[in-house]
């Protein structure tokens, strides 16, 4: 006789496998995993499968910026401002499991555990996977797909106060122990990840993600005039999109400014990225450089706003010191901007030839690096062209296709050959 538990098993692998995809963040506020996010979401949208439902899981009131860019297998789950409260209803398979032990084989039941609100939300909408992309997480006992983008914090601990670094350490470490699979996004960070917390590199996903300006709608002509007189955009500059985050290095960027300045080469820069609470020192820096006149900061910047930066912009100038992937360097490619860059962590290996380096904590490497690319045209051209290069091998389609593998596989759903191929190809980075 098959029991209840086996035939919940085989009636969910007939079922379209529902994934929960965490998008629970406001807009602006989170970077890159943004990014992520919305590529992913616009990818996802355009497999034609029906064995998926992606359902993506958004704070009451805080979904906007997603919705664009869903359809076809992809939807929304929102999870309610206030926490969810009363007993837990239990699910149809938990009342029919429990029905079937106590009346067939006359087994004495212990009471349903309480689940936490995630979980309970998991189970109302029937999650066979859930996909954390980012650091922060929900304990779940899914099978779930954790997604740490970096180890910033064992690096460089001297941005973090003891508190978070213990915090974001221990989140870390209980989330990739319980994750059935962690993606990362180089393998530089799977080496990481793998070394400072004792992980088998086997249960380590690297999937590189391409650009998520294809997802965008472009501004039409008289959209990108009215952009460009609002942000008030010279008519050549340097672009840094980043959050003013103590790693992204603004104030040598701000040094090596002053030191070209010095030498009569004026390059204005546009510093985009969520005015956080470090912005009014980055602020103050700038003026006591010298240099604030030169440096805008238009805050964060909306889909057609970030493609008119990258169009009109002279260089992509890019000082982190740290890197788990580069968001801005792979549009910077895709919108044929050339690059120039640190030297750190990831990124040599994702630029390979097509950006010029240098040391992130030498002033005079930056401004020398920037030098180079305001004045070469012949060197910007050709880092362009490198750069389209390097591009080719980075495709949303097929990511979205290794993703969905990921999903299957994990939720102990059969793969084709073509999808274990896919698995087991070499990443670019």
């Amino acid at each position: 006789m098959i029991g209840a538990g086996r035939w919940r098993r085989i009636l969910q692998r007939l079922r379209p496998l529902h994934v929960v995809i965490d998008a629970r963040m406001a807009d602006g506020s989170s970077g890159g995993v943004q990014q992520w996010v919305i590529g992913l979401a616009a990818a996802l949208s355009q497999l034609t499968s029906r064995r998926e439902r992606y359902l993506f899981l958004v704070i009451e009131g805080q979904g906007a910026w997603l919705r664009p860019y869903l359809g076809g297998p992809c939807s929304v789950v929102v999870q309610p401002a206030e926490p969810l409260s009363g007993a837990p209803r239990p699910s149809l398979w938990q009342r029919l499991d429990r029905s079937f032990r106590r009346r067939v084989l006359g087994r004495k039941l212990a009471p349903l555990p309480r689940l936490s609100p995630f979980e309970q939300l998991m189970r109302e909408v029937r999650a066979d996977v859930v996909h954390f992309p980012r650091q922060s997480a929900s304990a779940t006992t899914i099978p779930n797909i954790y997604q740490p983008w970096d180890l910033q914090h064992l690096h460089l601990p001297e941005f973090f106060e003891a508190d978070a670094r213990q915090h974001r350490d221990a989140v870390y470490r209980a989330f990739c122990a319980n994750a059935a699979l962690i993606v990362v996004a180089t393998t530089w960070v799977k080496d990481d990840v793998a070394a400072q917390y004792g992980i088998e590199p086997e249960r380590i996903a690297v999937v590189n993600p391409p650009p998520v300006t294809f997802a965008y709608v472009s501004p039409t002509p008289a959209q990108e005039a009215a952009i460009v007189e609002r942000l008030a955009l010279p008519d050549r500059f340097a672009f840094y999109p980043a959050l003013a985050w103590g790693h992204k290095n603004h104030e040598r960027l701000f040094q090596a400014l002053r030191r070209l300045r010095d030498r009569g080469i004026l390059v204005p820069l546009v510093c985009s990225g969520h005015l956080n609470e470090r912005h009014p020192a980055l602020v103050e820096r700038a003026r006591e450089l010298g240099v604030a006149d030169q440096v805008s900061f238009p805050g964060f910047l909306s889909a057609a706003e970030i493609q008119v930066v990258y169009r009109r912009a002279t260089m992509l100038v890019f000082p982190s010191l740290y890197e788990g992937w580069g968001f801005p360097i792979v549009e910077a490619f895709a919108a044929d901007l050339p690059v120039t860059c640190s030297n750190v962590t990831s990124l040599p290996a994702l630029v390979g030839d097509a950006a010029v380096v240098f040391d992130p904590l030498d002033p005079d490497a930056i401004a020398a690096s920037v030098e180079r690319l305001w004045v070469d045209a012949g060197l910007r051209e050709a880092l362009v062209e490198r750069g389209r290069a390097r591009l080719r091998r980075l495709d949303w389609r097929s990511t979205a296709e290794i993703m969905r593998a990921h999903y299957r596989r994990i939720a102990g759903r059969r793969l084709s050959a073509d999808e274990r191929r896919l698995l087991a190809a070499e990443p670019l980075v």
